[in-house]
């Protein structure tokens, strides 16, 4: 039988170790790991503003009451009350089912700016790492992406590596719809690949979308890129099993039924 020593001196020694290979795991990664956790997310914040929210003296509808009662609600607003919604909770509405498709592209590019805003600053934070300081600058590009003209944001959360779903087309009037769903290694950074663009979403439903005009050109088609869950990384424990595409499924179901 082993033996181990449990003297409280080499106690306070483990301890102390284990401490010192947090503290360098945070310094390295600009403490992203425990900006993420800590507390409310930008998406949960969102959320909460929205169900203490009113407009016109009326509370507004519970996020979670089905994308068929959302829909009912967004109807009966004026086309200047949807927009203040979008406004005033871009990351709720932007996310949320049930909402028309044109007013979550409007949240979401209103989410977008005030996201790449967050990461420019984080830039020149002096309390980050060299290494935390590139991160934010990577997302701040990339969020600037996201906002090009003509891109069409259907889902974006910022918190942790990402999620983002993007349209090609015109997704309200389209009779055929694709849904390129990606796998391990995908988040707000890899969604899309200068080098090997065919290996990111982006370029993946861009291709696609680009083929079936070309196959059908009386159909109107959209396509969507989705990369709105966390997706597994590298060769790991998520990707061995089924979790994280068992999460995604539920989201993806969702969307799907909501359009």
């Amino acid at each position: 039988m082993t033996s181990f020593d449990t003297s409280p001196q080499l106690n306070v020694w483990r301890a102390l170790l284990a401490l010192a290979v947090v503290f360098v795991m945070l310094a390295t990664t600009g403490w992203t790991a425990v900006r993420h956790q800590r507390g409310t997310t930008a998406l949960q914040a969102s959320l909460s503003a929205w169900e203490h929210g009113s407009l016109h003296g009326h509370r507004l509808p519970d996020p979670e009451a089905g994308s068929a009662r959302l829909t009912r609600f967004f109807t009966s607003l004026t086309a200047q009350d949807r927009t203040r919604l979008a406004h005033r909770y871009p990351l709720a509405v932007g996310n949320m089912n049930g909402a028309p498709v044109p007013l979550r592209y409007l949240a979401n590019r209103v989410a977008l700016g005030q996201a790449r805003d967050v990461e420019r600053e984080r830039m020149h934070d002096s309390r980050l790492s060299p290494a935390g300081q590139q991160a934010a600058g990577r997302r701040m590009h990339r969020f600037a992406s996201l906002l090009g003209t003509g891109r069409q944001i259907l889902a974006f959360d910022p918190t942790g590596s990402g999620r983002v779903a993007e349209v090609f087309g015109d997704l309200p009037r389209a009779q055929r719809v694709s849904v390129v769903v990606p796998g391990v290694d995908t988040d707000l950074i890899t969604f899309r690949k200068t080098y090997r663009p065919y290996s990111a979403p982006y370029g993946m439903a861009q291709a696609l979308y680009a083929a079936e005009r070309t196959a059908a050109p009386a159909t109107r088609t959209a396509v969507i890129a989705w990369a709105d869950y966390t997706a597994p990384s590298g060769i790991g424990v998520d990707a061995a099993t089924a979790m994280r595409a068992e999460e995604g499924a539920v989201r993806l179901n969702k969307l799907l039924r909501a359009l």
